[in-house]
C-alpha cells in the first residue's frame, strides 16, 4: 500500500501543478499499487517504511504502479467490471498454455523467431496486471505471481541474459522487452529478490547499455528507452539511472529542421523521411506524459525549458491531425496496415489519453482548452465509442470516462482551418461537417514505409492521396478493414499507372524518394493552394498535380501526365466504401446498384454518391465508374496480422488517361457531403470557377464568389495578374473591407529569393513578415522576399487596396 506521503508526492509537480492520473472522484474501490493487493501486511510495511524513511524510490515505484494501473476505479461497476474480467480471462488463457521447455515458454511462441520474444514478456505483464488489479478473478492469486516469476526466470536463462546474442529485430531486445520487464519488476517487486531484479537489469544493460541510448535512439524510440531506464532505476534503486533517463530526454525537446522529431510547422517525422505523428509521435507523447507525471515533484523532475515545445506541439502537431477522435491515416505510416489495439480506434484514444495527462502539467488555460477539445472528439465519434474499444486499458478508459461525464467541461467543436505541414508533405483542410487530408511525397519525404513486412501495398499512399472524412457515422470511411480490402492501385486522389508492383517496392528504409522538390503550397489558415510534382513509385509516370482547398470544395487539377510503363495511367477521382443501398447518380441518371457493374461516361458533367458527396467535371470529362465487392485480410498487407477475410463494397470513379499517355490533363471539383441537387447546381453554375491554367508551367484558378485567385507556378512566369520570378505557390484573397491578403511560399524549399508582382492598385502594406525585404505599392504591388531557410512556410502579407480596385 502506498503511503499518504507517496500519494501526495504523486499529486504534485514543481510549482504545485497537478500531474496525477485523473480518475473519477466518486469511486468506491481503490487500485493499490504493487503486490500489496495480495499482502496487507506487506503493504503496511511499505507504508511505514515510506513514511518513516521517506524513501523516494519506494514512493516512485508506488507512483509508477498507480500510473500503470490507476486509482479510484470502481471494479464492480461497468464498464470497468467487464474490462477487468476480460483481463482475468486473458491472463488465465496465457497461464494455462504456458509450458516452459527448451526453446519456448509458450509452444506457440518459439524463441527461434526473435519477434516472439517481446510477446512472451508482454503476456507475462498481462498476467502480472491481472494479479495486481482488482476484479480480475485472479487478484492476489499467489500461484499466478509465482508463475510470472517462473516465466521471467525461464526467459532469462534461455534468451535474455548477458551471455546471449541479439538476433532478429533489435527493437524487441532494446525496447519491447525492457518496457515490459521493468513494468513487471515494479508490479511484482515484493515477489522478486534484489538478486533477480539486478540480473534482469544487467540483461537489459547488455542489450542496450545506458550510454548507447542517446547515441542511437530518437523520437519515440528514445522516449521508450528512457521510460524503461527510469523504471529500471527505480526498481534497482539507482539514482544515476534515473538521472540519465531524465537527461537523455532533452534531445526530444528542441524543434528540428531535418530528420526525426517535431518541426516548427507541426510536422512530426520518424525514420528520417516518414510522416509519423499518429504512430511514433503518439508513442513519444505517451511516454513523455507518463515520465512527466512520474518524475514531477521529485529529485529527478524534468526542468528542461524545451519541454514547452511539447506542450505547444499538442496544438500545432497533434490536434490538427485528429478529426472527431480519428487520427488521420496520412500521418500513421505503416501502422495503418495493423489491425487491433494499434488500429483505427486505438490511435485516437491513445493520443487523447496523453493529451489529458500532459495537460495536468501545462497551464490552466491549456489544460481547460485541451479537455474541451478531447470531450468534443469523444462526443462526436459516434462510429467508435471509447467504451467499445476492446484495446483500451482500464486507466485510459477511466480517464476518458471521467471527462466524458464531467458536466463542467463544455465540448469544443472542430475548428474551421487549413494546416499545411510542409516539412512532412501533408495538408489537412477542415470545414463544417467534414475534413480532408492530403498525402504527398518528394525528394524530402518517401512515398510510404514498408518495414518488417508491414504495409506491403502502400505504394501509392503518397501519390496525391486525398481522403475526406465526414462527421457522424461517416467518420468510419477508412475504418473496418478499409486498408486490406481497398484496391491499392486506386487510392482516392492519386495519379498512377496500372503497372503491377512487387510487395514493399519503394518503401524500404529511405527508399522511394523522388527527385522532385516542388511539393507543398501556401495557405492563409483557411484556404490553400497545394501542388505536387509527381514521380511515380517504381514507374515512369510523371505529372503536375494541384489542389485548391476552398470553403465547401476542393478543386483538383492535373497536367503534363506522361508515362511509358506499357499500361494505362489513371487519376482516381474517389474510391468510397459504401453500403448496399447507396447509389451513384451521373448527370441526373441513377446508375445500377449491383456489384460488378462498370461503365464509362464520355461527357460527364457531374456525379453524386448518395450519402457521401458530389463531383463536378468542368466542361465535361470522360469518367469511368465501378461498383465491386472486394475481399482481403490484414495478412495480405502485413505478414504479422490475422488472415481472417473481410468483404466491403466500393464505388470507384476515375479518369483513364490511356496507355502510355503524353501530356494529358484532368480537372474535377470534390464537394464533400453535398447533396445531388447541390452538385447539379454547382455544375450548372458556369461562372463559379475559372480555371486560369492547367499546364506544366502553371495551374491556377479564380473563384469570383470568394474573391480568390490561386496559382501554382511550377516555373517562373505570369498568369492573370500575377507574376513570379521563381517557382512559387500564391494565394490571393480580396476582402469586402477594401483589404487583401497575399500568401506566398517556395514549395521547392530550395530558393533564396522571390519577386512577386500583383498587377492591382495597392495603397498601403498593412502587415508583412520579416522575410519581405522590399514592398512597392501604387498601380501594382511588387514584393521581394528572402526565402532562405523558409522550409516551405507561407508568408502572409495584408494590404489596403487602392483606388480603381
Amino acid at each position: 500500500m502506498s503511503s499518504p506521503r507517496a500519494r501526495r508526492t504523486f499529486l504534485r509537480m514543481s510549482g504545485g501543478t497537478a500531474v496525477a492520473v485523473a480518475l473519477p472522484a466518486a469511486a468506491t474501490t481503490t487500485l493499490l499499487p504493487g503486490a500489496a493487493y495480495a499482502a496487507e501486511e506487506a503493504g503496511a510495511a511499505v507504508e511505514a517504511a515510506a513514511g518513516a524513511a521517506a524513501d523516494e524510490f519506494d514512493a516512485l515505484r508506488a507512483k509508477w504502479c498507480e500510473i500503470l494501473l490507476g486509482s479510484g476505479i470502481d471494479a464492480s461497476a461497468e464498464p470497468f467490471k467487464a474490462k477487468l474480467a476480460t483481463l482475468g480471462t486473458t491472463a488465465t488463457g496465457y497461464r494455462s498454455t504456458m509450458a516452459p521447455a527448451d526453446g519456448w515458454l509458450w509452444p506457440a511462441l518459439p524463441f527461434s523467431h526473435g519477434n516472439n520474444l517481446s510477446t512472451n514478456y508482454a503476456q507475462l505483464l498481462t498476467m502480472a496486471q491481472a494479479y495486481v488489479q482488482p476484479g480480475t478473478g485472479l487478484t492476489g492469486d499467489a500461484s499466478l505471481a509465482a508463475d510470472v516469476v517462473a516465466g521471467l526466470e525461464h526467459l532469462h536463462t534461455q534468451v535474455y541474459n548477458p551471455s546471449k546474442p541479439l538476433f532478429g529485430n533489435g527493437w524487441h531486445f532494446t525496447i519491447g522487452i525492457p518496457l515490459a520487464l521493468t513494468d513487471i519488476c515494479a508490479l511484482l517487486y515484493d515477489h522478486l529478490s534484489q538478486e533477480q531484479i539486478a540480473k534482469y537489469s544487467a540483461a537489459i544493460s547488455h542489450f542496450i547499455p545506458p550510454s548507447d541510448i542517446p547515441k542511437y535512439a530518437t523520437g519515440a524510440n528514445l522516449t521508450d528507452q528512457c521510460r524503461a531506464l527510469a523504471v529500471r532505476g527505480i526498481v534497482v534503486r539507482d539514482a544515476e539511472l534515473l538521472t540519465q533517463a531524465r537527461d537523455f530526454l532533452s534531445p526530444l525537446f528542441p524543434l528540428v529542421t531535418t530528420g526525426d522529431g517535431l518541426y516548427a510547422d507541426g510536422s512530426f517525422v520518424q525514420h528520417l523521411w516518414v510522416p509519423y505523428t499518429g504512430s511514433y509521435g503518439a508513442v513519444m507523447i505517451s511516454g513523455l506524459s507518463r515520465l512527466l507525471a512520474l518524475l514531477g515533484g521529485t529529485s529527478w523532475a524534468i526542468t528542461d525549458p524545451g519541454v514547452r515545445n511539447i506542450f505547444e506541439g499538442i496544438d500545432r502537431a497533434f490536434a490538427p491531425v485528429i478529426h472527431n477522435g480519428v487520427v488521420l491515416d496520412s500521418v500513421n505510416g505503416r501502422s495503418i496496415s495493423r489491425k487491433g489495439i494499434d488500429g483505427y480506434q486505438g490511435r485516437g484514444h491513445s493520443v487523447m489519453n496523453s493529451i489529458l495527462l500532459i495537460g495536468q502539467g501545462a497551464s490552466a488555460e491549456e489544460n481547460a482548452r485541451w479537455r474541451a477539445m478531447v470531450k468534443g472528439w469523444l462526443q462526436r465519434d459516434a462510429a467508435h465509442p471509447f467504451t467499445e474499444n476492446p484495446g483500451l486499458d482500464v486507466v485510459t478508459l477511466a480517464r476518458l470516462k471521467e471527462l466524458y461525464e464531467d458536466e463542467s467541461v463544455k465540448a469544443s467543436p472542430e475548428p474551421v482551418e487549413h494546416r499545411l505541414f510542409a516539412a512532412m508533405d501533408r495538408a489537412v483542410h477542415r470545414r463544417k461537417g467534414w475534413a480532408a487530408s492530403l498525402s504527398l511525397y518528394s525528394s524530402r519525404i518517401q512515398p510510404y514505409e514498408c518495414l518488417n513486412s508491414e504495409h506491403l501495398h502502400g505504394w501509392h499512399t503518397g501519390s496525391g492521396m486525398l481522403q475526406w472524412y465526414a462527421d457522424g457515422g461517416r467518420n468510419d470511411q477508412y475504418a473496418e478493414a478499409f486498408w486490406p480490402t481497398v484496391d491499392p492501385y486506386r487510392l482516392p486522389g492519386t495519379t498512377v499507372t496500372r503497372k503491377t508492383l512487387a510487395d514493399g517496392v519503394g518503401g524500404g528504409w529511405g527508399s522511394g524518394r523522388s527527385d522532385k522538390a516542388w511539393v507543398g503550397g501556401t495557405t492563409d489558415g483557411e484556404f490553400a493552394a497545394i501542388g505536387q510534382d509527381l514521380k511515380g513509385v517504381d514507374s515512369t509516370l510523371t505529372a503536375k498535380k494541384s489542389w485548391f482547398f476552398l470553403d465547401d470544395s476542393v478543386v483538383c487539377l492535373g497536367a503534363e501526365i506522361t508515362a511509358a510503363d506499357g499500361v494505362a495511367a489513371e487519376t482516381i477521382v474517389d474510391n468510397r466504401k459504401l453500403s448496399a443501398e447507396e447509389t451513384l447518380t451521373v448527370d441526373g441518371r441513377r446508375q445500377p446498384g449491383e456489384q460488378g457493374w462498370t461503365r464509362t461516361f464520355d461527357d460527364a458533367r457531374w456525379a453524386h454518391i448518395e450519402g457521401h458527396g458530389g463531383y463536378v467535371f468542368p466542361g465535361g470529362a470522360k469518367v469511368s465508374a465501378l461498383r465491386e465487392e472486394r475481399t482481403g485480410a490484414w495478412k495480405d498487407i502485413n505478414t504479422g496480422q490475422p488472415d481472417t477475410p473481410y468483404t466491403h463494397r466500393y464505388l470507384t470513379l476515375w479518369a483513364d488517361h490511356g496507355t502510355d499517355p503524353a501530356d494529358t490533363t484532368y480537372s474535377y471539383v470534390l464537394l464533400p457531403r453535398a447533396r445531388a441537387w447541390e452538385t447539379a447546381a454547382r455544375a450548372g453554375h458556369r461562372n463559379w470557377l475559372r480555371i486560369l491554367a492547367n499546364t506544366g508551367d502553371q495551374q491556377g484558378i479564380h473563384v469570383a464568389e470568394l474573391r480568390l485567385t490561386a496559382v501554382n507556378f511550377w516555373t517562373p512566369g505570369s498568369l492573370g495578374n500575377l507574376t513570379a520570378d521563381a517557382p512559387a505557390s500564391v494565394l490571393v484573397r480580396e476582402h469586402r473591407d477594401g483589404t487583401a491578403t497575399i500568401c506566398v511560399s517556395d514549395p521547392t524549399q530550395l530558393g533564396t529569393s522571390l519577386e512577386l508582382l500583383w498587377d492591382r492598385p495597392v495603397r498601403k502594406v498593412l502587415t508583412k513578415p520579416g522575410t519581405v525585404t522590399d514592398a512597392t505599392t501604387g498601380h501594382a504591388l511588387r514584393l521581394t522576399l528572402d526565402m532562405t531557410g523558409a522550409a516551405g512556410a507561407s508568408h502572409k502579407i495584408t494590404v489596403r487596396l487602392g483606388a480603381g480596385t
